[in-house]
């Protein structure tokens, strides 16, 4: 635990090693002034449960912290403020910790330039056959077999179904069509202005399915997008074409994807998954034509800063009284996975 004598008043809930991911020395030196000016210290701890509570006003969390319940919260007689280094609250986000009154942040907006680029990553190594080439030179195939890797396309000119239009989906659509893509965009909470003005066509999502190059998935995680992409969805998907995952595994079966896979039809790059860390003997990890990584896709270090500036900006904007940029109410929790 570090911090000064005096009682603390802003708590960090933040392993060290992530908390170096976080918070530059500059950053962590506004969380100590934003302490000092609400009458306490700053301290930096593995668990609540390591930190007198009774004078937090506010408490930072990342990945692992538990649910804020009444149990907690009695600990917490002061707590104003709760700004989450991560996107999702669900997991300590309780009814409890709103009827409450406490406000919530979260630094999600930090991390869509890093999604955003692995989104483009995994659309160019499929539109370039990498998995299927990979996989032949690792396994000791013949140099080249046009019929087995299957045709390699540019990004230029090609069609790619964005799949809503989140600040993740933004950031993508942004980039792809910088490269010159041809953006389709399914989104059911937009207009054809609204998707226009984003550079995309606004279509249904069978269509964008059947004319798409590659599929990229943004959508949130609601009750209605479970399993948006289906067996029957993933049939509409043209042979040759690819699905990338940056988003939620929520999204896309992963039986029916698996079994696509077998098939050979279509490829897929995919960064979440149903159960983590994947199983060594999981279907995906034998499967041809895939690009797997371990949902690493906001890691960057520049992200990680990113959301380490934005919560500190949002601790001096609550010193000062002033709004907050990224609330998020109890209404929005079912939109979180």
């Amino acid at each position: 635990m570090s911090g000064g004598t005096s009682a603390p008043t802003v708590v960090a809930v933040v392993s060290a090693e992530l908390f170096a991911e976080f918070f530059t020395a500059e950053d962590t030196e506004r969380l100590r002034a934003a302490a000092a000016a609400l009458g306490g210290a700053f301290v930096r701890v593995d668990r609540l449960a390591d930190a007198a509570l009774e004078e937090a006003r506010v408490v930072i969390t990342s990945w692992g912290v538990g649910p804020f319940d009444e149990a907690v919260l009695a600990t917490l007689p002061k707590l104003e403020l709760v700004a989450h280094t991560g996107a999702t609250i669900k997991p300590f986000a309780t009814d409890a910790l709103f009827d409450r009154g406490v406000r919530v942040t979260q630094a999600g907006a930090g991390m869509a330039r890093s999604v955003a680029e692995v989104s483009l990553t995994f659309t160019l190594a499929l539109l370039h056959r990498v998995p299927e080439m990979h996989d032949a030179l690792r396994t000791g195939g013949g140099w080249y077999d046009a019929e087995t890797v299957g045709v390699q396309h540019e990004i230029l000119g090609a069609p790619i179904a964005v799949i809503g239009a989140s600040r993740t989906g933004r950031g993508y659509l942004e980039l792809i069509r910088t490269l010159g893509a041809a953006p389709m965009l399914v989104d059911p909470t937009l207009d054809e202005e609204a998707a226009t003005s984003l550079g995309a066509e606004l279509v249904p999502l069978d269509e964008a399915l059947r004319r798409a190059q590659i599929v990229a998935v943004h959508a949130p995680t609601l009750p209605e997008t479970h399993h948006l992409i289906g067996r029957r969805e993933l049939a509409l998907i043209r042979d040759g074409a690819g699905l990338v995952n940056t988003a939620r595994s929520w999204l896309v079966d992963e039986a029916a994807l698996i079994a696509e896979l077998r098939s050979r039809r279509i490829s897929a790059a995919i960064d979440v998954f149903d159960e983590e860390p994947l199983p060594a003997d999981h279907p995906f990890r034998s499967a041809p034509r895939v690009l797997l990584t371990p949902h690493r896709a906001a890691g960057t270090r520049e992200g990680r800063l990113r959301q380490g500036r934005i919560v500190a900006d949002e601790l001096d904007a609550f010193v000062v009284g002033a709004p907050l940029a990224h609330t998020i109410d109890r209404a929005q929790l079912s939109s979180m996975a």
